[in-house]
Formats: C-alpha cells, sequence, structure tokens
C-alpha cells in the first residue's frame, strides 16, 4: 500500500523574492565614506604633531618645511639648561604616587561601595557623582589653607594628595562597577574554603579586576602628569615644580623659544604616548567588557 505524502504547504511571502546573494543597499557601505573621513581626520590629527616635530628638530632661524639638517640642541637645551632633566623626575615622582595612592584608596572604596548595604549608600553615589562637576580651581582656597597648615606647601606630597582628592570619586565609581559584575559565589566559594573575606579578596577577586585598575590607575597617572594648577599654586622652588610648570616657563611677555617649547611638549608627550601604548589592550578590555563576561 503506497500511502501518498502530501506536499509541504507554501510559506507566505510579503514581497518579491530577493535574488539569492543579493543584499541591500545599506548592507555594505562603499570603502572611500569609510576611509575618506578617516584620512581627514587622520591628517587634522598628525599635522599639528609634524608641526611641533618640525620646530624641535630644525635649526634656530629656519623656515624650512623639512627638518633637514637636523638638530638636537632644543633638546639639549630643554634638559640642561631648562632644567627639563629635574622636572620629568618630579612628574615621574607625582605620576607614580597619585596612580598607586589612588588606586589602592579607590579599590577599598569602590568594593564597600559593591559589597556593603549602608544607609545613605544612593546619597553618597550621588554625591561622588557631583563632585565631578566642580572645577578643580574652586578647590584650590581651602586645600591651599590645609597644606599650609600642614606646612606641605612646596611640597610634592601636597600635590600628589590634591592629585588623588581630584581623582577619587571618578575611580571609586568605576572599580565599583567592575566589581559588580564578580559573582559574589565565587567569593562564597573562597569563604567556605576556610579563606577570610580579605584572602578570598585578594586570590578570587584583584586577578579579575586588573583591566579595570590598569585603566583607572593609567588615567590617574596621566592626569597627574598633565595638570598644571595644582604644581603652579602649590610649588613655588624652582626645583620642586613639574614639567607642565615647566612648559609655562619657557614664554615670556617678550618672546617665545619655539624650539625648546616644541621639544619640551615632545619631552612632556612621548612618556604618556609610550604608556598608552603598552596598555592600550587593558584599556580596552577594562571600560568594554568590565572585569568578567559571565
Amino acid at each position: 500500500m503506497i500511502t501518498e505524502i502530501a506536499p509541504a504547504p507554501e510559506r507566505a511571502v510579503s514581497g518579491p523574492a530577493r535574488p539569492r546573494g543579493a543584499r541591500r543597499a545599506w548592507d555594505e557601505v562603499p570603502r572611500w565614506h569609510i576611509y575618506l573621513p578617516l584620512s581627514v581626520y587622520l591628517l587634522f590629527t598628525l599635522i599639528p604633531f609634524y608641526w611641533i616635530l618640525l620646530f624641535a628638530l630644525r635649526p634656530a632661524g629656519s623656515t624650512s618645511l623639512v627638518p633637514w639638517p637636523m638638530t638636537f640642541d632644543h633638546f639639549e637645551k630643554v634638559w640642561t639648561e631648562r632644567s627639563f632633566g629635574l622636572y620629568f623626575q618630579n612628574s615621574v615622582l607625582v605620576g607614580v604616587a597619585t596612580l598607586v595612592l589612588t588606586t589602592v584608596v579607590a579599590l577599598a572604596g569602590g568594593y564597600a561601595l559593591a559589597r556593603f548595604d549602608f544607609r545613605l549608600k544612593r546619597g553618597f553615589m550621588l554625591a561622588l557623582l557631583c563632585s565631578q562637576f566642580v572645577p578643580g580651581a574652586l578647590l584650590l582656597v581651602p586645600l591651599f589653607q590645609i597644606f599650609a597648615e600642614l606646612s606641605m606647601i612646596n611640597s610634592l606630597g601636597s600635590v600628589v594628595i590634591a592629585e588623588t582628592v581630584f581623582q577619587l570619586p571618578l575611580s571609586m565609581i568605576l572599580i565599583s562597577g567592575f566589581i559588580k559584575n564578580v559573582p559574589p559565589s565565587l567569593e562564597e566559594a573562597a569563604w567556605v574554603d576556610g579563606c577570610s573575606r580579605f584572602s578570598a579578596f585578594r586570590i578570587v577577586v584583584l586577578p579579575l579586576l586588573r583591566p579595570g585598575l590598569i585603566a583607572v590607575g593609567s588615567f590617574a597617572f596621566v592626569h597627574a602628569w598633565n595638570h598644571f594648577l595644582f604644581a603652579l599654586m602649590f610649588l613655588s622652588d624652582q626645583s620642586k615644580q613639574t614639567i607642565p610648570v615647566g612648559l609655562n616657563t619657557l614664554m615670556s611677555s617678550d618672546s617665545v623659544d619655539l624650539g625648546a617649547l616644541a621639544a619640551g611638549g615632545i619631552v612632556a608627550a612621548v612618556p604618556v604616548v609610550i604608556v598608552f601604548a603598552f596598555i592600550q589592550k587593558w584599556l580596552i578590555t577594562g571600560f568594554s567588557a568590565g572585569a568578567v563576561k559571565g
């Protein structure tokens, strides 16, 4: 006995069938629509850098658009005669100390915000967010009075504390977000195995926070490296000044040494560029994916 199989019902088609392999107009953008804006943006970005290199590498008084013959006299001048070697050392000390202090304090505060519930927690978070709208200039008078009472004026420690206070609110918010992405069950499993809260945090949570900590620490370092206002107000001794203040000394009301200023700008920019070149992978991971992917 042969059983006939009924043909499958045809699917309703809402419109004319599209040829196989055909694409809609917006499925594929022409390449020049992408490369042309990127090329314009790249040109707009690189021309100022080339102009700085041109003034820094060509001899004084030259009007050539090519840095040839090349000279490093401007770099030697700012490094030795203008004390940029000392400014560079001071900036490194301030930047590294701000990085460490901001990361440690923000890590403790971020963990408390992420794992504990307490009264006025929402109000505290709102205060942290609102503090980001306060310009650093408004903090100068109270900070100056506090440091004067503590005899910390003209000390690199005053700049480190001021930079840390300015960076802490945003750093605590970011780190608390990274910690919230770590499942609490991981810590609870470590507690069952006999770990204390601190040991569980150090062994289980802290390694997962590496991208976030690198992102927060790098921004704290860069901000402390580039910040001009606190170093100008709290440091009066020339031997304690940082690179941004040193760049300001290259300009006077009568004249500006463009070659020395360009060389000093390159000295100030190169360390930041190197730092971001090495940690860009961690920055992308930290700000896009968070601590873990659940």
